[in-house]
């Protein structure tokens, strides 16, 4: 009995702690990856923090959809923030242990910021529909008030949930391996470490990535069936591509951050690639932060000429 209450306590002293692999099964590269994920974080804080900074001084960007941009450029910041210091420092370091607790904090704010995204995302696929559907209707809709409180929603929504999930994921024993095949602390492969019953949390990833991805996936889809048939109705081409224009860095976000997070939450267990999952999940993590800048600000003319005024003081 004392042997087996000491074997216990041995593996909860021993499991206050996770080893994050990232990429340690490329030895060899550790200090390109470090030096390459070092400048991509830079590039993102720098370009988005930019971005941020123009529409909130230009005039000329006070429009709903750059607020709307000056949020998401914000969000980016945070989201990239929640992940990439900790994969940089383990890079660097070569120590890839992180506590527990370390560990809950990640998950729950990286998940809280995806979970914001999907919902601002949803937020501006309706902006632009009402903008091009609803145009007269736009400035009375779409006013100041509102979009506070659409911001609001999307930023806080998502708290709570996660909170709980996160919270019901770390209750669980974990008393096998203590190694997650990752480079942050994502779900799937911390419950592959639980030795509890797990099926009661695995339903509730489900019911989650249904609520905050394929909901919101499918509000954007049908704002941009009303967008592409209201588009195809206009009499002259210069107005369709005008419009097709303005829609297309929007939709070319939606689709590779919400791609990615419909493959890596809603696959069946059993067809979970840890490789794959790692590679997929540097796509909405790392790329999408960091080519959201380029879209919005190389394919858009005001937000273009915002940059020069800005550089030209």
């Amino acid at each position: 009995m004392n042997h087996q209450e000491k074997l216990s306590e041995d593996n909860l002293t021993e499991l206050m702690e996770f080893v994050l692999l990232g990429f340690a099964d490329m030895p060899h590269l550790q200090w390109f990856l470090f030096g390459l994920f070092l400048i991509i974080y830079i590039i993102i804080l720098m370009s988005n923090g930019t971005i941020f900074l123009i529409t909130k001084m230009d005039p000329a960007l006070q429009s709903p959809m750059y607020f709307f941009l000056a949020n998401f450029s914000f969000l980016e910041i945070c989201y990239v923030s929640a992940t990439l210091p900790r994969m940089l420092m383990n890079l660097k370091t070569q120590r890839r242990s992180i506590s527990l607790v370390a560990c809950a904090t990640q998950m729950c704010f990286a998940h809280m910021f995806g979970a914001t995204e999907c919902f601002l995302l949803s937020v501006m696929a309706y902006d632009r529909y009402m903008a091009i559907c609803n145009p007269l209707h736009y400035p009375l809709v779409m006013n100041h008030r509102v979009c506070i409180q659409l911001v609001t929603g999307s930023w806080i929504t998502g708290i709570p949930v996660q909170i709980g999930q996160t919270y019901q994921i770390f209750c669980l024993p974990f008393c096998g391996s203590k190694q997650i095949n990752h480079f942050f602390c994502n779900i799937p492969p911390v419950l592959k470490l639980a030795c509890g019953y797990t099926v009661v949390n695995e339903m509730w990833v489900y019911t989650v990535a249904v609520l905050f991805v394929v909901v919101p996936f499918l509000l954007i889809l049908g704002s941009y069936i009303k967008i592409i048939s209201t588009i195809l109705k206009l009499p002259s081409a210069t107005s369709r591509s005008k419009a097709f224009f303005t829609c297309s860095s929007h939709l070319m976000v939606v689709v590779v951050f919400f791609g990615s997070g419909i493959i890596t939450y809603l696959r069946p267990n059993t067809r979970h690639s840890e490789g794959t999952d790692k590679v997929i999940s540097l796509f909405y993590t790392i790329l999408i932060p960091m080519l959201n800048p380029m879209i919005y600000s190389l394919r858009n003319k005001d937000v273009i000429m915002a940059l020069r005024k800005l550089l030209c003081k």
